[in-house]
C-alpha cells in the first residue's frame, strides 16, 4: 500500500535536494511505485545504477537523500563470505559490531569497512508498505531466500549461491514453540542437513545405498540453538524426521538434500555493492549523517584507505596583512576549493584542522587526482592577486587504518593517518609529496608521468626505517 500523500512530499523535496542529472529521480518514482516488495527490499545502490545507467556516485547520493527526506531506511549487514547469508543488519552505525557468528556456516568472522559490511536501503514503511517490513511474518521461503541469504553471493558458474541453494532444498517450514512437524524427505545417496536458520542447530546424515533398513521415523529435538537427533542409518528412499520445537520462539527449519556427504560449496565472489568505506567516503553522507558513529570501543578496520592532508604556507601572514576577517573569508574559499576537489574525485573530506585538509580516497589514483586539482585551483585563487597569498602543501599515503569516533566525528586513526601528515610536512610550497604506497598503486605512475619527480628517501618520527617519497612539482610553463 502506497500513501500518495507522503510519496509525492517526499519526492518533492527529493527532487529539490540537489541538481541531478535527467530523470534520476523518475526511474527512483517508478521504482517505489511499481517495483514489486523484493525490488524495494535492501536496494543496492551500484546495481541500480548500473541497471539504470546512472553513475554510481550520483545513485549513492539519490539513495542518500532520499533516506534524509524519508523515502528509505538504510540498513548496515554483516554478510558472510561463506554463504552470503545477513548474519545481522542494523539501521544505525552506532550499532554496528565487526565480530560475528554465521549459524549457517558455523563460522566466526571479524569485518573491515572494505568487506563483510553492505550497505543497503529499504522503502520506509511511512511511504509504502512492503512484506518485508516485518521479516517475523514471512513465509519461510521469503524469511531463508529474501531476507537471511543477499544474492550478491555468486558461484564460479555465474548462478547466485541464493538460487543454486534452492535446488538443495527438500522442505523448508516454521514450526511453533512447542510443536512437532513431521517432514518426510524422498531421500537420494548423498547427504540430508537438517538446519535452524537462527542458531547452530543442525543435524547431518550420510545417505548411502549399502546402510541397513531406515527407520521409520527420526525424532529431532530442537532447544536452545542445539539440535538432538536420533541415531540412524539412513539409505536412499523415504524418510520422516519428526522435528520437535521444545525452544520458546518459532523456528525456520529447513532440510537440504546435498550431492555427497563431503559436499563443499565453491568460494562465492561477490557482485559490486556499496561497502561502508566507500559510504563513509561519501561526502554526503558526511555532511548528512552527523550523528552516526562507531560505537565499537576498538573501531573498525579500514584494510585499504589513500588519505591526503594539506596545509597553507605562510597563513600566518596573511591574517597579519590583511586582517582576521578578510583572511578567515579567503581561506574559508580555498576550503571549498579542496572540498569540491575531494568530490569530484570520489573522496570526502574527514576535517579540517585550522588552515589544513584532511581527506580521504577510495583509490590512490583518485587521491593523487584530486591533489593535483587541489593544487591548480589554489592557484586560480592567487591569479587575482597582487601576491601569491596560497601556497598549498599536499602528502599523499596509503595504508590500513582504523575507523573511530573522535569528538563526536568520524574519523581515521593509527600510522597510516600518521605518515601521511609527516610527508606532508616535507613538501615544499606548491609540491605534492607521495609515498612509494601511493606511486605503486594501479593507475598513479600514468597520472605523474606529465610532472616533474624526484624521488627521495625520508627519515620520518615514529617510522623505523626509511621511507621514499616522491615529490611532485608542477610542470614547466
Amino acid at each position: 500500500m502506497i500513501d500518495e500523500k507522503k510519496l509525492e512530499e517526499r519526492l518533492v523535496a527529493l527532487e529539490a535536494a540537489k541538481s541531478w542529472s535527467p530523470r534520476v529521480v523518475s526511474r527512483l518514482e517508478t521504482l517505489l511505485r511499481s517495483g514489486a516488495d523484493e525490488a524495494l527490499y535492501r536496494i543496492n545502490p551500484i546495481q541500480f545504477a548500473t541497471e539504470k545507467s546512472i553513475a554510481e556516485a550520483e545513485a549513492i547520493d539519490l539513495f542518500l537523500h532520499a533516506s534524509v527526506v524519508g523515502l528509505f531506511d538504510m540498513d548496515w549487514m554483516l554478510v558472510c563470505p561463506m554463504c552470503s547469508d545477513v548474519v545481522e543488519s542494523f539501521r544505525s552505525l552506532r550499532k554496528l559490531h565487526t565480530h560475528f557468528h554465521c549459524h549457517l556456516c558455523q563460522s566466526d568472522y571479524d569485518a573491515a569497512l572494505d568487506d563483510y559490511i553492505a550497505v543497503t536501503f529499504t522503502v520506509s514503511p511511512a511511504v509504502r508498505s512492503i512484506r518485508f517490513h516485518q521479516p517475523e511474518a514471512l513465509s519461510a521461503w521469503d524469511f531463508v531466500f529474501h531476507h537471511k541469504l543477499t544474492p550478491g553471493g555468486i558461484l564460479p558458474d555465474g548462478v547466485p549461491w541464493s538460487e543454486a541453494a534452492k535446488g538443495l532444498v527438500r522442505v523448508l517450514t516454521r514450526i511453533e514453540p512447542g510443536c512437532v512437524a513431521n517432514l518426510e524427505i524422498d531421500a537420494t545417496e548423498g547427504a540430508l542437513l537438517g538446519q535452524d536458520f537462527e542458531s547452530d542447530a543442525q543435524f547431518f546424515f550420510p545417505v548411502d545405498k549399502g546402510a541397513g533398513g531406515t527407520p521409520p521415523h527420526i525424532p529431532v529435538t530442537l532447544e536452545a540453538g542445539k539440535c538432538v537427533a536420533g541415531a540412524a542409518n539412513i539409505a536412499p528412499g523415504k524418510v520422516v524426521f519428526e522435528v520437535r520445537n521444545a525452544g520458546k520462539l518459532p523456528v525456520v527449519f529447513g532440510i537440504l538434500q546435498l550431492p555427497t556427504a563431503s559436499f563443499q560449496r565453491p568460494p562465492l565472489r561477490f557482485a559490486p555493492a556499496l561497502s561502508g568505506k566507500r559510504l563513509l567516503m561519501t561526502q554526503t553522507f558526511r555532511d548528512f549523517f552527523r550523528s552516526e558513529v562507531i560505537s565499537a570501543t576498538e573501531g573498525i578496520a579500514v584494510l585499504d584507505v589513500t588519505l591526503v592532508f594539506t596545509d597553507l604556507k605562510g597563513s600566518t601572514a596573511l591574517y597579519e596583512r590583511i586582517g582576521d576577517l578578510n583572511a578567515y573569508i579567503q581561506v574559508q574559499r580555498h576550503f571549498q576549493h579542496l572540498l569540491d576537489a575531494t568530490v569530484r574525485h570520489n573522496g570526502a573530506v574527514t576535517k579540517t584542522i585550522g588552515d589544513a585538509v584532511m581527506a580521504a580516497f577510495l583509490t590512490s589514483a583518485d587521491a593523487v587526482r584530486a591533489a593535483l586539482e587541489m593544487r591548480e585551483a589554489v592557484d586560480e585563487l592567487n591569479r587575482d592577486r597582487t601576491q601569491r597569498d596560497f601556497i598549498l602543501k599536499i602528502g599523499v599515503h596509503r595504508g590500513a587504518s582504523i575507523a573511530v569516533t573522535l569528538n563526536e566525528r568520524l574519523d581515521y586513526f593509527g600510522q597510516t593517518v600518521n605518515i601521511a601528515a609527516r610527508v606532508q610536512n616535507l613538501a615544499d610550497g606548491d609540491e605534492i609529496c607521495i609515498t612509494e604506497e601511493v606511486y605503486g598503486a594501479p593507475a598513479v605512475a600514468k597520472i605523474v608521468a606529465p610532472y616533474p619527480v624526484q624521488k627521495s628517501e625520508a627519515e620520518l618520527k615514529g617510522v623505523s626505517k626509511a621511507m621514499s617519497v616522491y615529490r611532485l612539482a608542477r610542470m614547466a610553463s
